[in-house]
């Protein structure tokens, strides 16, 4: 395995990241350029499809340091397909509830005769047109795959899941868990939390890199000594919409305040 992600989460160093969902490649770069050590690209819950997604990893090109991991709306082999001919590396997989699941996802990022990715290097970014004249031969060691976990079922497979070979890491997602477990809207619920504790010892125990997103940071900092290599701590929407929230809390008082009154300055 030749794939600088799956290398830098089995160092034992804790890779923290950010979730990318605005769509936009400004965002992006700027997000990239923060020194975080990775960030999320969403195709499921954000606006984003196949041209905004390239535009993004062209974006995220100048910035070595962080490593960009992209996740398509389902691990369809089609979606699959295409992400990797635009070269996406690193691909987060939902909604994992299987073994047979996860063996399917992984040969869907892998030539034949190992699995069924489809045969396009001519015409795709990730070998450069061609010009990479190795790229088939080592396009399969240099794609990772994590599998995302995020229901009661794929929590009873867990260990059959982590145990397929190709599954490169194993993340938990806590919001689809939590409506599962029977709190919808509270991944922070103790259930949830306990569930995901569990998960991260069975996903560490098998020699497997676990992660999970905690957007709480006391909550971030118990999953990380729990097990997690790698979290998402943040998202850029939520950022900005947290962050304009201040802003206009800071002027309150300047909006409440009669036209022309000096106190408001004082």
């Amino acid at each position: 395995m030749n794939n600088q992600w799956t290398q830098r989460m089995r160092s034992g160093t804790r890779q923290i990241g950010m979730w990318v969902a605005s769509g936009s490649p400004y965002v992006t770069e700027i997000c990239v350029g923060s020194g975080v050590d990775w960030v999320l690209l969403d195709q499921e819950h954000a606006p984003n499809d196949l041209r905004s997604t390239l535009a993004q990893l062209q974006a995220a090109a100048g910035y070595p340091d962080t490593e960009v991991v992209v996740r398509p709306p389902i691990a369809d082999p089609v979606v699959i397909k295409q992400l990797l001919d635009i070269g996406a590396c690193n691909l987060m997989l939902p909604m994992i509830d299987s073994a047979e699941q996860a063996v399917a996802a992984v040969a869907a990022t892998r030539y034949p005769p190992v699995g069924i990715r489809g045969v396009g290097s001519a015409l795709a970014r990730a070998s450069r047109w061609n010009r990479r004249v190795d790229y088939l031969g080592t396009a399969d060691r240099d794609v990772s795959v994590t599998v995302q976990v995020e229901s009661d079922r794929g929590l009873a497979a867990l260990p059959q899941i982590v145990a397929v070979e190709g599954v490169d890491a194993v993340f938990i997602g806590p919001a689809d868990l939590a409506a599962a477990l029977g709190h919808l809207g509270d991944p922070e619920h103790p259930e949830v939390v306990a569930a995901v504790e569990r998960a991260l010892v069975i996903i560490a125990a098998a020699g497997k890199p676990a992660g999970v997103n905690a957007f709480n940071e006391v909550l971030a900092r118990r999953y990380l000594a729990g097990g997690a290599s790698f979290v998402l701590v943040g998202a850029d929407v939520t950022l900005l919409a947290r962050g304009a929230e201040r802003l206009v809390d800071t002027y309150e008082e300047v909006r409440e305040a009669p036209t022309g009154s000096a106190e408001v300055w004082r």
